[in-house]
C-alpha cells in the first residue's frame, strides 16, 4: 500500500512539473491599444491599428518559454490627418493590397539592467527583420497589464521609399507602443 501512494504521488509530481515550467497564458482585453509614433515636416503625429491580435504566454520567472505572437490588419491603420490616412494603406507605404498582415514573433527575452526585453522578428512589407521591445509587465493577481515599446527604421521594411524616403521630411524612425490589458486564461 505504501508502495502505491509513493507511485502516485510520484506520477501527480511528474504530471505537475511540465504545467509548472510553462509561462501564463492570456487573453488580450478590447481595451488594449497597438500604436506608433512617426515625423512628418518635423512634426510628431500618432497613429494605431484597429484590428490585430495578439497571442501572449508570459512569465516574468520563466522568460524562456514565454512567447508573443502578434498579427495586424494593415488595413485597420488609423491617424488624424486625412492626408495621411489616405496614404498610408497606399502602395508606396504598407501597401495593404499586397501585405495586408504585418507580423511580430519572439525569438527569446533576455533581461538588461534589470529590464526585460523580448527580442523578435517583424514582417512588414513582406520584409523580415530583428526587433526588440522593451517590456513592463505588472502582474495584477491573476491578471496583468503589458506595455512594450521599440523603434523600427521605415525604409528597412520599404515604408515611404521612392519619393517619399528623404528622411529629413519623413523620419526614417517609427516608434511602436502597445499597452495590453492582459486576463488569465
Amino acid at each position: 500500500m505504501k508502495k502505491i501512494r509513493h507511485l502516485a504521488a510520484a506520477a501527480l509530481l511528474a504530471l505537475a512539473l511540465p504545467a509548472a515550467a510553462l509561462a501564463a497564458d492570456y487573453a488580450v482585453q478590447p481595451a488594449s491599444t497597438l500604436g506608433f509614433t512617426g515625423t512628418f515636416q518635423g512634426a510628431s503625429f500618432d497613429g494605431g491599428f484597429r484590428q490585430w491580435h495578439a497571442t501572449i504566454s508570459y512569465d516574468p520567472a520563466r522568460l524562456a518559454q514565454s512567447k508573443f505572437d502578434v498579427s495586424v490588419n494593415m488595413a485597420s491603420v488609423a491617424v488624424s490627418d486625412k492626408d495621411q490616412q489616405g496614404a498610408l494603406p497606399g502602395k508606396d507605404f504598407f501597401d495593404v493590397a499586397q501585405y495586408p498582415t504585418a507580423h511580430f514573433v519572439t525569438t527569446g527575452f533576455r533581461n538588461v539592467g534589470g529590464k526585460v526585453v523580448a527580442d523578435g522578428k517583424l514582417t512588414l512589407r513582406g520584409v523580415t527583420r530583428p526587433m526588440s521591445l522593451a517590456v513592463d509587465f505588472k502582474p495584477q493577481g491573476k491578471n496583468a497589464t503589458l506595455d512594450v515599446d521599440g523603434t523600427l527604421k521605415r525604409l528597412d521594411f520599404g515604408v515611404g521609399g521612392g519619393d517619399y524616403a528623404d528622411t529629413s521630411v519623413i523620419g526614417a524612425d517609427v516608434k511602436v507602443h502597445s499597452h495590453l490589458v492582459l486576463v488569465a486564461k
